[in-house]
């Protein structure tokens, strides 16, 4: 689950990580307000106006503003960003549209950094990561200049060690230039024990600060913050629901989370239903294999019912892209009779007109294949995973 900058910020700065002065906004109006409140409480007439969307590359794309004008120049603003399409790399071509503002205080910057903590899946821990290159985006850091970026992993037992955010403070020459250089280590030091505690007690699958900035006066600062709760831990986290912006997920994918399924929209012509997520990722990459392209994940579950077989086609041909529909079901819990059902009803109430493959195996499969013989209904069977995706990729190059 993705969150906001400001969200992200507000649950920092409850780790002791030092934030500047910010308010979200919904409105021009409450834009200005904002600005205004502000301006009064730091004394700092430059104000920063932030668009708020799941992406990153913001300011490249026109999302991200300084205005030095006052409250009025940020009613402009905020008026031209507020309902703006923003493109960047991270969100495609089609963009996304600007809902919610973040008026956030200006400061003088003295030096930009990275900062990022991630799951490393291969060393098995939580590497912190580091670099002088903050602003940059750390994948092109990571090509271009790997030796600017300094690694350290967590033991999971004792999390960030002091003599690690020491290590990573002097590495970086956090202190150079710094009119307080105590005052700057220990600061950074403080910022990344924070984070670490963070990532760890409010179940983070990412937590990067991009950039985590020192001001002219030595202070450290998070200028932003990107944030990425596991969905697993959501049962020992109810506030998430209130952080979810359903106006950055996808419609289709929160219908599935309700109906309790789980779906991926993907950019192939090849519709998938499976049970299982192991067993749908393989049928993917069969798909693949063959020439096709998935049009989606879709795992309906060990024990699915013909309603959700009903819910899970519908979910898939609500995308104009697929032209065709592989289900692929193995049945252990599961039956096939019960599944090979509930794709008869679907293909009649749905009025089907794509392709249609079924693969069945397991609990029930003759009876299952039965039904959909006797249906009088176009689905073709298929005798294994690799038949099922060949027959799809044929018939949707067929079809088209």
């Amino acid at each position: 689950m993705k969150i906001h900058e400001y969200q992200g910020k507000q649950l920092l700065a409850r780790y002791g990580i030092q934030v500047p002065e910010g308010i979200p906004c919904f409105t021009v109006e409450e834009a200005e307000a904002a600005a205004r409140k502000i301006i009064d409480k730091t004394g700092i007439g430059t104000v920063v106006v932030k668009a708020q969307i799941h992406a990153g590359g913001r300011g490249k794309g026109g999302g991200v503003r300084v205005v030095r004008g006052g409250p009025t120049e940020v009613r402009k603003v905020a008026s031209e960003v507020l309902g703006m399409r923003l493109v960047t790399h991270q969100t495609g071509p089609e963009g996304r549209i600007v809902k919610r503002l973040y008026i956030e205080q200006g400061l003088d910057i003295a030096r930009e950094l990275y900062v990022g903590l991630v799951v490393d899946r291969e060393a098995r821990r939580v590497a912190v990561m580091v670099s002088t290159e903050g602003g940059m985006e750390i994948e092109q850091v990571a090509k271009d200049s790997p030796e600017k970026i300094r690694t350290v992993h967590l033991d999971p037992a004792l999390g960030l060690l002091d003599y690690q955010a020491r290590d990573l403070a002097f590495g970086l020459g956090i202190a150079d230039g710094s009119p307080d250089p105590k005052k700057t280590t220990r600061q950074f030091a403080s910022t990344l024990a924070g984070l670490a505690k963070a990532f760890a007690q409010e179940d983070c699958s990412l937590c990067e600060i991009n950039p985590l900035i020192i001001t002219k006066t030595g202070d450290v600062l998070a200028l932003d913050a990107k944030v990425n709760l596991d969905d697993n831990a959501s049962v020992r986290h109810p506030q998430w629901e209130s952080w979810l912006d359903p106006d950055e997920e996808d419609p289709v994918e929160l219908e599935a989370k309700a109906a309790g399924l789980s779906y991926v929209s993907l950019d192939g012509n090849i519709g998938c239903l499976v049970n299982g997520a192991g067993l749908a990722m393989a049928t993917m990459d069969i798909i693949q294999h063959h020439g096709g392209q998935p049009a989606n994940f879709l795992d309906v579950g060990g024990g699915a019912t013909r309603e959700a077989v009903t819910k899970a086609f519908q979910m898939i041909l609500s995308s104009d892209k697929v032209q065709g529909i592989l289900v692929n079901i193995f049945g252990g819990i599961m039956r096939c009779d019960v599944i090979a059902q509930g794709i008869v009803d679907a293909t009649r109430s749905l009025e089907l007109k794509v392709p249609l493959v079924v693969r069945l195996a397991g609990t029930n499969v003759e009876q299952g294949k039965a039904i959909l013989a006797q249906s009088g209904l176009r689905i073709s069977s298929a005798d294994s995973m690799g038949d099922g995706a060949r027959k799809i990729v044929a018939a949707v190059k067929a079809a088209s």
